[in-house]
Protein backbone atom coordinates (compact mmCIF):
# COMPACT_ATOMS: atom_id res chain seq x y z
CA UNK A 1 0.00 0.00 0.00
CA UNK A 2 1.22 3.48 -0.81
CA UNK A 3 0.79 6.12 1.89
CA UNK A 4 -2.41 8.03 1.23
CA UNK A 5 -3.40 11.62 1.99
CA UNK A 6 -4.61 12.32 5.56
CA UNK A 7 -7.15 9.74 6.65
CA UNK A 8 -10.80 10.60 6.88
CA UNK A 9 -12.73 10.23 10.09
CA UNK A 10 -14.05 6.75 10.80
CA UNK A 11 -17.72 5.91 10.86
CA UNK A 12 -18.42 4.84 14.43
CA UNK A 13 -20.37 1.65 13.72
CA UNK A 14 -17.98 0.30 11.10
CA UNK A 15 -14.97 1.30 13.18
CA UNK A 16 -16.40 -0.78 16.00
CA UNK A 17 -16.52 -3.79 13.67
CA UNK A 18 -12.84 -3.50 12.80
CA UNK A 19 -11.92 -2.87 16.42
CA UNK A 20 -13.50 -6.22 17.25
CA UNK A 21 -10.58 -7.72 15.36
CA UNK A 22 -8.24 -5.78 17.64
CA UNK A 23 -9.77 -7.44 20.69
CA UNK A 24 -12.82 -5.22 21.30
CA UNK A 25 -16.08 -7.13 21.18
CA UNK A 26 -18.91 -6.04 18.94
CA UNK A 27 -21.94 -7.35 17.14
CA UNK A 28 -22.14 -6.57 13.44
CA UNK A 29 -23.85 -7.55 10.25
CA UNK A 30 -26.69 -9.93 9.62
CA UNK A 31 -26.26 -13.18 11.47
CA UNK A 32 -27.06 -16.42 9.72
CA UNK A 33 -29.42 -18.97 11.22
CA UNK A 34 -28.31 -20.38 14.57
CA UNK A 35 -28.16 -24.15 14.22
CA UNK A 36 -26.34 -24.84 17.49
CA UNK A 37 -28.64 -26.95 19.62
CA UNK A 38 -28.22 -26.60 23.38
CA UNK A 39 -25.18 -25.47 25.37
CA UNK A 40 -21.65 -25.85 24.04
CA UNK A 41 -20.39 -29.10 25.51
CA UNK A 42 -17.29 -29.32 23.32
CA UNK A 43 -14.00 -29.92 25.10
CA UNK A 44 -11.87 -26.80 25.06
CA UNK A 45 -8.99 -28.70 23.45
CA UNK A 46 -11.17 -29.55 20.45
CA UNK A 47 -12.15 -25.96 19.61
CA UNK A 48 -10.12 -23.98 17.09
CA UNK A 49 -9.14 -20.59 18.49
CA UNK A 50 -11.24 -17.61 17.27
CA UNK A 51 -8.07 -15.70 16.35
CA UNK A 52 -4.38 -16.37 15.81
CA UNK A 53 -3.35 -13.99 18.56
CA UNK A 54 -1.80 -11.35 16.32
CA UNK A 55 -0.61 -8.52 18.60
CA UNK A 56 -2.37 -5.84 16.53
CA UNK A 57 -5.37 -7.89 15.33
CA UNK A 58 -5.73 -10.69 17.90
CA UNK A 59 -9.15 -11.79 16.61
CA UNK A 60 -8.08 -11.98 12.96
CA UNK A 61 -7.65 -15.46 11.54
CA UNK A 62 -8.44 -18.68 13.36
CA UNK A 63 -6.64 -21.58 14.96
CA UNK A 64 -6.88 -25.32 14.41
CA UNK A 65 -6.55 -25.63 10.64
CA UNK A 66 -4.47 -24.61 7.62
CA UNK A 67 -6.18 -23.66 4.35
CA UNK A 68 -4.78 -25.03 1.06
CA UNK A 69 -7.37 -23.70 -1.40
CA UNK A 70 -10.35 -21.35 -1.71
CA UNK A 71 -12.88 -21.99 -4.44
CA UNK A 72 -15.15 -18.93 -4.62
CA UNK A 73 -18.20 -18.84 -6.88
CA UNK A 74 -19.71 -15.34 -6.78
CA UNK A 75 -22.78 -13.93 -8.52
CA UNK A 76 -23.24 -10.17 -8.36
CA UNK A 77 -26.17 -7.94 -9.28
CA UNK A 78 -24.93 -4.34 -9.69
CA UNK A 79 -28.47 -2.92 -9.62
CA UNK A 80 -29.38 -4.24 -6.18
CA UNK A 81 -25.82 -4.59 -4.86
CA UNK A 82 -26.61 -8.16 -3.83
CA UNK A 83 -23.91 -10.81 -3.80
CA UNK A 84 -24.60 -14.55 -3.79
CA UNK A 85 -21.62 -16.71 -2.98
CA UNK A 86 -20.45 -20.24 -2.43
CA UNK A 87 -17.06 -20.73 -0.82
CA UNK A 88 -15.43 -24.18 -0.90
CA UNK A 89 -12.53 -24.14 1.56
CA UNK A 90 -10.08 -27.03 1.51
CA UNK A 91 -8.01 -27.27 4.68
CA UNK A 92 -6.08 -29.58 6.99
CA UNK A 93 -6.86 -29.82 10.70
CA UNK A 94 -3.80 -29.05 12.81
CA UNK A 95 -5.54 -30.34 15.96
CA UNK A 96 -8.67 -32.33 16.78
CA UNK A 97 -11.64 -30.13 15.87
CA UNK A 98 -15.15 -30.45 17.13
CA UNK A 99 -15.64 -26.78 16.25
CA UNK A 100 -13.73 -24.18 14.27
CA UNK A 101 -14.25 -20.59 13.15
CA UNK A 102 -14.23 -18.72 9.87
CA UNK A 103 -14.05 -14.93 9.56
CA UNK A 104 -17.09 -13.33 7.89
CA UNK A 105 -18.53 -9.85 8.39
CA UNK A 106 -22.24 -9.45 7.73
CA UNK A 107 -23.90 -11.43 4.93
CA UNK A 108 -26.45 -14.16 5.60
CA UNK A 109 -25.18 -17.73 5.76
CA UNK A 110 -27.80 -20.14 4.43
CA UNK A 111 -25.96 -23.46 4.56
CA UNK A 112 -22.65 -24.92 5.73
CA UNK A 113 -21.37 -28.42 5.09
CA UNK A 114 -18.17 -30.11 6.22
CA UNK A 115 -17.16 -33.18 4.28
CA UNK A 116 -20.50 -33.09 2.49
CA UNK A 117 -22.55 -33.26 5.70
CA UNK A 118 -24.58 -30.35 7.07
CA UNK A 119 -22.80 -28.60 9.93
CA UNK A 120 -24.27 -26.60 12.78
CA UNK A 121 -23.33 -22.90 12.74
CA UNK A 122 -23.81 -19.77 14.78
CA UNK A 123 -22.46 -16.22 14.62
CA UNK A 124 -20.50 -14.16 17.14
CA UNK A 125 -19.62 -10.79 15.62
CA UNK A 126 -17.31 -11.52 12.71
CA UNK A 127 -16.83 -15.15 13.77
CA UNK A 128 -18.73 -17.86 11.89
CA UNK A 129 -18.56 -20.82 14.26
CA UNK A 130 -18.83 -24.20 12.54
CA UNK A 131 -19.54 -27.53 14.24
CA UNK A 132 -18.99 -30.50 11.87
CA UNK A 133 -21.44 -33.39 12.12
CA UNK A 134 -18.46 -35.58 12.99
CA UNK A 135 -15.41 -34.12 14.81
CA UNK A 136 -12.25 -33.89 12.75
CA UNK A 137 -9.06 -35.64 13.76
CA UNK A 138 -5.70 -33.88 13.71
CA UNK A 139 -4.12 -34.18 10.28
CA UNK A 140 -7.44 -34.71 8.49
CA UNK A 141 -7.93 -32.94 5.17
CA UNK A 142 -11.47 -31.60 4.96
CA UNK A 143 -13.68 -29.48 2.74
CA UNK A 144 -16.05 -26.82 4.09
CA UNK A 145 -18.72 -25.35 1.81
CA UNK A 146 -20.40 -22.11 2.86
CA UNK A 147 -23.39 -20.72 0.94
CA UNK A 148 -24.17 -17.08 1.68
CA UNK A 149 -25.78 -13.92 0.31
CA UNK A 150 -26.43 -10.28 1.04
CA UNK A 151 -25.17 -6.79 0.32
CA UNK A 152 -21.47 -6.68 1.24
CA UNK A 153 -20.29 -3.74 3.33
CA UNK A 154 -17.48 -1.26 3.15
CA UNK A 155 -15.56 -1.47 6.43
CA UNK A 156 -13.75 1.33 8.22
CA UNK A 157 -10.34 0.53 9.68
CA UNK A 158 -9.02 1.75 13.02
CA UNK A 159 -7.02 4.42 11.16
CA UNK A 160 -10.15 5.72 9.41
CA UNK A 161 -9.39 4.31 5.96
CA UNK A 162 -11.86 2.12 4.08
CA UNK A 163 -11.67 -1.42 2.76
CA UNK A 164 -13.92 -4.37 2.04
CA UNK A 165 -16.58 -4.11 -0.67
CA UNK A 166 -16.98 -0.82 -2.55
CA UNK A 167 -20.10 -0.48 -4.65
CA UNK A 168 -19.52 1.58 -7.80
CA UNK A 169 -21.98 3.03 -10.29
CA UNK A 170 -21.30 0.19 -12.74
CA UNK A 171 -20.16 -2.66 -10.48
CA UNK A 172 -17.95 -3.11 -7.45
CA UNK A 173 -14.40 -3.29 -6.17
CA UNK A 174 -13.27 -5.55 -3.31
CA UNK A 175 -10.05 -4.75 -1.41
CA UNK A 176 -8.81 -6.53 1.67
CA UNK A 177 -5.93 -4.92 3.59
CA UNK A 178 -5.81 -5.59 6.47
CA UNK A 179 -9.07 -7.50 7.19
CA UNK A 180 -11.54 -6.41 4.50
CA UNK A 181 -11.73 -9.77 2.71
CA UNK A 182 -14.14 -10.98 5.36
CA UNK A 183 -16.69 -8.54 3.89
CA UNK A 184 -17.13 -10.76 0.82
CA UNK A 185 -16.00 -14.31 1.58
CA UNK A 186 -15.49 -16.52 4.67
CA UNK A 187 -11.86 -17.32 5.37
CA UNK A 188 -8.99 -17.79 7.76
CA UNK A 189 -8.38 -14.06 7.53
CA UNK A 190 -4.76 -13.62 8.59
CA UNK A 191 -1.57 -13.27 6.47
CA UNK A 192 -0.01 -16.33 8.10
CA UNK A 193 -2.38 -18.72 6.31
CA UNK A 194 -1.81 -18.47 2.55
CA UNK A 195 -3.63 -20.58 -0.03
CA UNK A 196 -4.29 -21.04 -3.75
CA UNK A 197 -7.50 -19.57 -5.20
CA UNK A 198 -10.06 -20.15 -7.91
CA UNK A 199 -12.43 -17.19 -8.09
CA UNK A 200 -15.38 -17.26 -10.49
CA UNK A 201 -17.47 -14.09 -10.77
CA UNK A 202 -20.75 -13.97 -12.72
CA UNK A 203 -21.98 -10.56 -13.85
CA UNK A 204 -24.40 -9.13 -16.45
CA UNK A 205 -23.18 -9.29 -20.04
CA UNK A 206 -21.20 -6.21 -20.98
CA UNK A 207 -19.35 -6.02 -17.68
CA UNK A 208 -15.93 -7.46 -16.95
CA UNK A 209 -14.89 -9.19 -13.73
CA UNK A 210 -11.20 -9.11 -12.84
CA UNK A 211 -9.41 -10.96 -10.06
CA UNK A 212 -6.01 -12.35 -9.11
CA UNK A 213 -3.95 -14.67 -11.25
CA UNK A 214 -4.85 -15.70 -14.78
CA UNK A 215 -8.17 -15.89 -16.60
CA UNK A 216 -8.80 -19.65 -16.83
CA UNK A 217 -12.23 -19.53 -18.45
CA UNK A 218 -14.96 -17.17 -19.64
CA UNK A 219 -18.49 -18.29 -20.44
CA UNK A 220 -21.75 -16.51 -21.26
CA UNK A 221 -25.32 -17.77 -20.92
CA UNK A 222 -28.74 -16.24 -20.35
CA UNK A 223 -27.47 -12.67 -20.36
CA UNK A 224 -24.69 -13.21 -17.84
CA UNK A 225 -20.99 -13.89 -18.15
CA UNK A 226 -18.78 -15.86 -15.77
CA UNK A 227 -15.08 -15.04 -15.41
CA UNK A 228 -12.95 -17.75 -13.80
CA UNK A 229 -9.63 -16.49 -12.37
CA UNK A 230 -7.01 -18.89 -11.01
CA UNK A 231 -4.11 -18.17 -8.62
CA UNK A 232 -1.90 -21.22 -8.31
CA UNK A 233 0.70 -19.53 -6.13
CA UNK A 234 -0.22 -19.13 -2.45
CA UNK A 235 -1.91 -15.84 -1.53
CA UNK A 236 -2.86 -14.17 1.74
CA UNK A 237 -6.53 -13.29 2.13
CA UNK A 238 -5.80 -9.56 2.31
CA UNK A 239 -4.34 -9.69 -1.21
CA UNK A 240 -7.43 -11.20 -2.83
CA UNK A 241 -9.49 -8.79 -4.96
CA UNK A 242 -12.43 -8.56 -7.32
CA UNK A 243 -13.14 -5.72 -9.74
CA UNK A 244 -16.45 -5.53 -11.60
CA UNK A 245 -17.28 -2.88 -14.16
CA UNK A 246 -16.54 -1.47 -17.59
CA UNK A 247 -12.83 -1.82 -18.30
CA UNK A 248 -10.57 -1.30 -21.26
CA UNK A 249 -8.29 -4.34 -21.20
CA UNK A 250 -4.80 -4.47 -22.69
CA UNK A 251 -2.29 -7.30 -22.61
CA UNK A 252 1.45 -7.56 -23.12
CA UNK A 253 4.46 -9.56 -21.91
CA UNK A 254 7.57 -8.69 -19.95
CA UNK A 255 11.00 -9.32 -21.41
CA UNK A 256 11.04 -12.62 -19.51
CA UNK A 257 7.71 -13.63 -21.05
CA UNK A 258 5.45 -12.98 -18.03
CA UNK A 259 1.89 -12.17 -19.22
CA UNK A 260 0.69 -8.64 -18.41
CA UNK A 261 -3.04 -7.90 -17.97
CA UNK A 262 -4.17 -4.31 -17.42
CA UNK A 263 -7.80 -3.25 -16.87
CA UNK A 264 -8.66 0.46 -16.80
CA UNK A 265 -12.02 2.15 -16.28
CA UNK A 266 -12.25 4.48 -19.32
CA UNK A 267 -13.25 7.37 -17.05
CA UNK A 268 -9.95 7.06 -15.18
CA UNK A 269 -7.79 7.00 -18.27
CA UNK A 270 -5.40 9.89 -18.88
CA UNK A 271 -2.22 10.20 -20.97
CA UNK A 272 0.18 10.05 -18.01
CA UNK A 273 -1.57 7.00 -16.56
CA UNK A 274 -1.49 5.27 -19.94
CA UNK A 275 2.21 6.07 -20.29
CA UNK A 276 2.94 4.69 -16.82
CA UNK A 277 0.99 1.48 -17.39
CA UNK A 278 2.79 0.83 -20.68
CA UNK A 279 6.01 0.70 -18.66
CA UNK A 280 4.88 -2.25 -16.50
CA UNK A 281 6.98 -4.76 -18.51
CA UNK A 282 10.02 -2.49 -18.23
CA UNK A 283 9.51 -1.95 -14.49
CA UNK A 284 9.07 -5.65 -13.77
CA UNK A 285 12.20 -6.49 -15.75
CA UNK A 286 14.16 -3.78 -13.92
CA UNK A 287 12.92 -4.96 -10.52
CA UNK A 288 13.71 -8.56 -11.48
CA UNK A 289 17.30 -7.53 -12.15
CA UNK A 290 17.53 -6.28 -8.56
CA UNK A 291 15.18 -8.54 -6.59
CA UNK A 292 15.43 -11.83 -8.49
CA UNK A 293 13.04 -13.72 -10.72
CA UNK A 294 9.49 -12.36 -10.76
CA UNK A 295 7.64 -14.67 -8.32
CA UNK A 296 4.25 -15.10 -10.03
CA UNK A 297 2.90 -16.40 -13.34
CA UNK A 298 1.34 -13.07 -14.39
CA UNK A 299 1.37 -9.38 -13.58
CA UNK A 300 -0.76 -6.34 -14.32
CA UNK A 301 -2.86 -3.58 -12.81
CA UNK A 302 -6.47 -2.49 -12.28
CA UNK A 303 -7.58 1.14 -12.36
CA UNK A 304 -11.17 1.64 -11.23
CA UNK A 305 -13.39 4.68 -10.93
CA UNK A 306 -14.87 4.98 -7.45
CA UNK A 307 -17.04 7.57 -5.74
CA UNK A 308 -14.85 10.50 -4.72
CA UNK A 309 -13.01 9.99 -1.45
CA UNK A 310 -13.89 6.32 -0.97
CA UNK A 311 -10.38 4.93 -1.54
CA UNK A 312 -7.38 7.16 -0.97
CA UNK A 313 -4.67 4.62 -1.61
CA UNK A 314 -3.22 2.18 -4.13
CA UNK A 315 -3.02 -1.44 -2.98
CA UNK A 316 -0.50 -4.19 -3.76
CA UNK A 317 -3.06 -6.79 -4.81
CA UNK A 318 -1.28 -10.01 -5.80
CA UNK A 319 -0.47 -9.99 -9.55
CA UNK A 320 -2.65 -6.88 -10.19
CA UNK A 321 -2.04 -3.79 -8.03
CA UNK A 322 -5.18 -1.65 -7.77
CA UNK A 323 -5.29 2.11 -8.25
CA UNK A 324 -8.31 4.31 -7.51
CA UNK A 325 -9.32 6.60 -10.33
CA UNK A 326 -10.83 9.22 -8.04
CA UNK A 327 -7.81 11.44 -7.48
CA UNK A 328 -7.63 15.21 -7.61
CA UNK A 329 -8.37 16.80 -11.02
CA UNK A 330 -5.23 16.89 -13.13
CA UNK A 331 -3.43 14.17 -11.17
CA UNK A 332 -2.68 10.92 -13.01
CA UNK A 333 -4.64 7.92 -11.73
CA UNK A 334 -1.38 5.96 -11.66
CA UNK A 335 1.74 8.00 -10.74
CA UNK A 336 4.84 6.24 -12.01
CA UNK A 337 6.59 6.14 -8.62
CA UNK A 338 3.49 4.60 -7.06
CA UNK A 339 3.37 1.95 -9.78
CA UNK A 340 6.99 1.04 -9.02
CA UNK A 341 6.16 0.89 -5.30
CA UNK A 342 3.17 -1.40 -5.73
CA UNK A 343 4.87 -3.72 -8.23
CA UNK A 344 7.84 -4.19 -5.88
CA UNK A 345 5.37 -5.61 -3.38
CA UNK A 346 4.99 -8.65 -5.61
CA UNK A 347 8.35 -9.70 -4.14
CA UNK A 348 8.14 -7.94 -0.77
CA UNK A 349 4.72 -8.54 0.78
CA UNK A 350 2.92 -10.72 -1.74
CA UNK A 351 5.43 -13.54 -2.28
CA UNK A 352 7.19 -13.00 1.07
CA UNK A 353 4.28 -12.17 3.35
CA UNK A 354 4.59 -10.94 6.95
CA UNK A 355 4.06 -13.55 9.61
CA UNK A 356 2.25 -10.93 11.73
CA UNK A 357 0.85 -7.46 11.07
CA UNK A 358 3.54 -5.78 13.16
CA UNK A 359 6.01 -6.88 10.46
CA UNK A 360 4.42 -4.54 7.89
CA UNK A 361 7.66 -2.57 7.60
CA UNK A 362 9.06 -5.56 5.68
CA UNK A 363 6.47 -4.76 2.99
CA UNK A 364 6.54 -0.99 3.02
CA UNK A 365 10.19 -0.38 3.85
CA UNK A 366 11.31 -2.45 0.85
CA UNK A 367 8.70 -0.87 -1.45
CA UNK A 368 9.69 2.65 -0.38
CA UNK A 369 13.36 1.83 -0.92
CA UNK A 370 12.45 0.48 -4.37
CA UNK A 371 10.98 3.92 -5.16
CA UNK A 372 14.25 5.56 -4.14
CA UNK A 373 16.20 3.20 -6.38
CA UNK A 374 13.84 3.89 -9.30
CA UNK A 375 14.04 7.64 -8.89
CA UNK A 376 17.84 7.47 -8.99
CA UNK A 377 17.64 5.10 -11.97
CA UNK A 378 15.44 7.63 -13.79
CA UNK A 379 17.86 10.50 -13.16
CA UNK A 380 15.94 11.93 -10.20
CA UNK A 381 17.04 12.27 -6.57
CA UNK A 382 19.80 9.94 -5.44
CA UNK A 383 19.04 7.28 -2.86
CA UNK A 384 21.11 9.27 -0.36
CA UNK A 385 19.05 12.40 -0.97
CA UNK A 386 15.80 10.43 -0.58
CA UNK A 387 17.10 8.92 2.64
CA UNK A 388 18.02 12.33 4.06
CA UNK A 389 14.56 13.65 3.23
CA UNK A 390 13.00 10.61 4.89
CA UNK A 391 15.15 11.11 7.99
CA UNK A 392 13.96 14.70 8.28
CA UNK A 393 10.36 13.46 8.19
CA UNK A 394 11.15 10.84 10.85
CA UNK A 395 12.60 13.38 13.32
CA UNK A 396 9.65 13.09 15.67
CA UNK A 397 8.62 9.52 14.97
CA UNK A 398 6.17 8.23 17.51
CA UNK A 399 7.25 4.60 17.21
CA UNK A 400 9.98 2.45 15.63
CA UNK A 401 9.27 0.72 12.27
CA UNK A 402 9.10 -2.79 13.72
CA UNK A 403 6.73 -1.92 16.59
CA UNK A 404 3.52 -0.14 15.56
CA UNK A 405 1.78 0.44 18.90
CA UNK A 406 -1.74 -0.35 17.67
CA UNK A 407 -3.71 -1.46 14.61
CA UNK A 408 -4.30 2.16 13.61
CA UNK A 409 -0.57 2.64 12.98
CA UNK A 410 0.26 -0.25 10.63
CA UNK A 411 0.22 2.12 7.65
CA UNK A 412 1.72 5.14 9.41
CA UNK A 413 4.79 7.01 8.17
CA UNK A 414 7.45 5.27 10.34
CA UNK A 415 6.55 1.94 8.71
CA UNK A 416 7.37 3.38 5.28
CA UNK A 417 10.19 5.90 5.53
CA UNK A 418 11.57 4.44 8.74
CA UNK A 419 11.58 0.98 7.19
CA UNK A 420 13.40 2.24 4.11
CA UNK A 421 16.01 3.92 6.32
CA UNK A 422 16.78 0.52 7.86
CA UNK A 423 17.67 -0.71 4.37
CA UNK A 424 19.69 2.41 3.62
CA UNK A 425 21.78 1.86 6.74
CA UNK A 426 22.13 -1.85 5.95
CA UNK A 427 23.62 -1.02 2.56
CA UNK A 428 26.27 1.08 4.27
CA UNK A 429 26.96 -1.62 6.85
CA UNK A 430 26.98 -4.61 4.50
CA UNK A 431 28.55 -2.96 1.48
CA UNK A 432 26.99 -2.86 -1.99
CA UNK A 433 27.77 -6.47 -2.95
CA UNK A 434 26.35 -8.10 0.18
CA UNK A 435 23.39 -5.71 0.14
CA UNK A 436 22.58 -6.68 -3.46
CA UNK A 437 22.68 -10.29 -2.26
CA UNK A 438 20.24 -9.40 0.53
CA UNK A 439 17.75 -7.85 -1.92
CA UNK A 440 17.64 -11.13 -3.87
CA UNK A 441 18.11 -13.66 -1.08
CA UNK A 442 15.28 -12.40 1.14
CA UNK A 443 12.49 -13.01 -1.43
CA UNK A 444 14.13 -16.24 -2.64
CA UNK A 445 14.54 -17.72 0.84
CA UNK A 446 10.87 -17.14 1.74
CA UNK A 447 9.29 -17.42 -1.72
CA UNK A 448 5.50 -17.85 -1.40
CA UNK A 449 5.81 -18.11 2.38
CA UNK A 450 5.74 -16.02 5.54
CA UNK A 451 8.57 -14.34 7.39
CA UNK A 452 9.12 -12.11 10.41
CA UNK A 453 11.42 -9.31 11.44
CA UNK A 454 13.47 -11.85 13.41
CA UNK A 455 13.92 -13.90 10.22
CA UNK A 456 15.12 -10.79 8.41
CA UNK A 457 17.64 -9.66 11.01
CA UNK A 458 19.02 -13.22 11.22
CA UNK A 459 19.54 -13.31 7.44
CA UNK A 460 21.28 -9.93 7.49
CA UNK A 461 23.62 -11.06 10.23
CA UNK A 462 24.61 -14.12 8.19
CA UNK A 463 25.79 -11.83 5.39
CA UNK A 464 28.48 -10.13 7.49
CA UNK A 465 30.97 -10.80 10.24
CA UNK A 466 30.17 -7.45 11.85
CA UNK A 467 27.65 -7.31 14.68
CA UNK A 468 24.51 -5.61 13.32
CA UNK A 469 22.80 -5.37 16.71
CA UNK A 470 23.61 -1.65 17.19
CA UNK A 471 22.23 -0.85 13.73
CA UNK A 472 18.95 -2.63 14.39
CA UNK A 473 18.67 -1.16 17.88
CA UNK A 474 19.06 2.34 16.42
CA UNK A 475 17.03 2.14 13.21
CA UNK A 476 14.54 -0.69 13.66
CA UNK A 477 13.63 -0.82 17.33
CA UNK A 478 14.06 2.80 18.46
CA UNK A 479 11.60 5.58 17.71
CA UNK A 480 14.12 8.41 17.78
CA UNK A 481 16.79 8.30 15.08
CA UNK A 482 20.15 10.10 14.90
CA UNK A 483 19.98 13.68 13.62
CA UNK A 484 22.02 12.84 10.51
CA UNK A 485 22.96 9.88 8.36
Amino acid sequence: MRLSPPRRAALPLLLACCLSLSGVACSSGTAGPDRTAGPDRTAAGDIGAPGVGDRLFPRAGNGGYDVAHYGLDLDYDPRSGKLRGTAVITATATQPLARFDLDLSGLTVTRVTVGGRVAAVDRAGTELRVRPATPLRAGARFETTVTYEGVPATLTDPDGSHEGWFRTDDGALALGEPVGSMAWFPSNNHPSDKAAYDITVTVPDGLTAVSNGELADRRSAHGRTSFHWRSKEPMATYLAMVGIGHYDVTTARTGAGVPVYVAVDPRSADPRTAAALRRIPEIVDWESSLFGQYPFSSVGAVVDHLPAGRVGYALEVQTKPVFPGDGAPGDPAVPLDTLVHELSHEWYGDSVTPGAWQDMWLNEGFATYAEWLWQEHEGGPTVERSARAALARQANSAFPPASPPAAAQISAAPVYGGGALVLYELRKALGPTAFATLLRTWPAAHRHGNATTADFTALCQRLTSHDLTPLFDTWLYTARHPDSL
